[in-house]
């Protein structure tokens, strides 16, 4: 996750409070959207970005997961995500997601 997103996430987290917050990834790689999703609730891991060593405990999911797919309109899904579910390993995705979500995230 780049700076300038973590900058972003922190800011919109102090101004709306984490608890109103719901991160969505969209990551093709399990490993960086497990990183994503580690950023966003235990701090950035790199330590280099704003998040570093700021646990905000954000809800994160990826695009794939049931809890966010099924509140898309199916036809908008099918158009715009569906063909990626064809080539990626959504299941190595969505288990390094919820890993991650299900350890630090503090709104469950």
């Amino acid at each position: 996750m780049d700076l300038e997103i973590q900058a972003r996430i922190k800011e919109l987290s102090e101004k709306h409070g984490a608890e109103n917050l719901v991160i969505i990834l969209g990551g093709a790689e399990a490993e960086a959207s497990g990183l994503a999703c580690e950023t966003v609730t235990n701090g950035d891991p790199t330590f280099a970005g704003p998040l570093a060593g700021v646990q905000l405990g954000l809800l994160c999911y990826h695009i794939f997961e049931p809890e966010v797919k099924d509140l898309i309109d199916p036809v908008v899904y099918d158009e715009q995500v569906s063909m990626m579910e064809m080539v990626l390993d959504v299941e190595e995705i969505i288990a390094e997601v919820s890993q991650y979500r299900n350890q630090y995230c503090q709104f469950l």
